[in-house]
């Protein structure tokens, strides 16, 4: 059998991108890296032919991401930053959607598979060691977003802090019963936005109430969906004394329990305080208060770094873990003093009516 730039880029150690630009004498390999390709290609005897090279340069103009519940406005948003990123590079963009995190790995296996795609971004997934296993033997490129890995580059929130913002922010207002809505326990950035409720809790000496704590069961996209907040927030208002105020881990939950505290004659925030993670676009125009991610920045960022991954596939691995930032608006925590509305305790506070 004849050789290919596969097995040229599996000897070296580099993606097959890489490869193709070495044999068409892309300025955008390390000179380093172009050495070992083409000390493997001479060892091995294999010589480029005109199809190979074509067919190079097709695959290495695409590359992949992996997205589970791609309607989740969170990845919307991100997505929109990637794109406009690789429009400024040769690059297209292919995007694998998984309906559920269970549907993760074999869209991932089909991203991977050789001469698909020149690198790989994968989206909001528990990084198990079978699926690191599967990273590396894919040999590729890869840029984890919103979550992390020491092994591939990454850009993330730090979900635990803006959990712990949220909920500190709502104790320097005076609330004490302070209410949880959690998406589907298995989500790794729910789970991180509850450890840092929790720490807030206990920093300030109060009791963990399991009653104050509700979670989706909506089946769909991890439970991060308007039916999944709305259900989880009649859950809450089930048990008495109800809740003071509440941290919702998503925007888009935090408008279903709108709808339920509306449905149950509550006024927020004079009854219940409320306030969501995101800062999605209708969450302005709602009035809800949010921990914004920096969304766009975040797609925009990935795309630079996969970029760079392919163009030099021994730099070091970085790690970028973005700052969420508390937004105050009508649904809660603002002081209200003389009609004003005041911000007080936290330094990265914005105040939006």
């Amino acid at each position: 059998m004849s050789l290919t730039i596969y097995d040229i880029a599996r000897e070296a150690g580099v993606s097959i991108a890489t490869v193709s630009r070495v044999f068409n004498n892309s300025p955008r390999v390390a000179p380093h890296t172009r050495k070992r390709v083409l000390e493997v290609a001479r060892r091995l005897g294999y010589q480029p032919h005109v199809s190979a090279q074509s067919l190079a340069r097709r695959q290495a103009q695409l590359v992949s991401a992996v997205v589970p519940m791609l309607t989740n406005y969170f990845f919307v948003e991100v997505l929109r930053g990637l794109q406009d990123r690789l429009a400024e590079s040769p690059f297209d963009l292919l995007v694998y959607a998984a309906p559920t995190l269970a549907d993760v790995d074999a869209h991932l296996e089909r991203a991977l598979q050789r001469g698909r795609s020149a690198g790989v971004m994968l989206f909001s997934t528990p990084l198990t060691q079978e699926r690191v296993e599967l990273l590396k033997r894919g040999r590729q490129p890869i840029v984890l977003v919103d979550s992390f890995h020491p092994d591939f580059d990454s850009v993330s929130i730090d979900n635990e802090q803006g959990g712990y913002l949220a909920t500190r922010h709502l104790i320097e207002h005076g609330y004490r019963r302070i209410g949880l809505l959690m998406a589907h326990p298995d989500s790794v950035p729910a789970r991180e936005r509850r450890y840092g409720y929790e720490r807030a809790l206990r920093e300030a000496g109060l009791t963990l109430d399991p009653s104050l704590i509700a979670s989706s069961t909506d089946p769909h996209h991890h439970g991060y969906t308007e039916e999944g907040g709305r259900e989880a927030m009649r859950q809450l208002l089930g048990h008495e004394p109800r809740p003071e105020a509440v941290f919702v881990v998503s925007d888009i939950m935090a408008l279903g329990a709108l709808q339920a505290l509306e449905e149950a004659g509550l006024r927020v925030p004079d009854d219940v305080a409320l306030i969501g993670f995101d800062d999605l676009r209708v969450s302005r125009y709602l009035g809800l208060s949010t921990l914004r991610q920096p969304m766009y920045e975040m797609g925009k960022l990935a795309a630079e770094k996969l970029l760079r991954r392919i163009a030099e596939p021994d730099l070091p691995v970085t790690s970028t873990v973005f700052a969420p930032r508390l937004i105050c608006r009508r649904t809660c925590a603002a002081v209200k003093r003389n009609g004003q509305h005041e911000a007080t305790g936290t330094a990265s506070v914005s105040v939006q009516l």
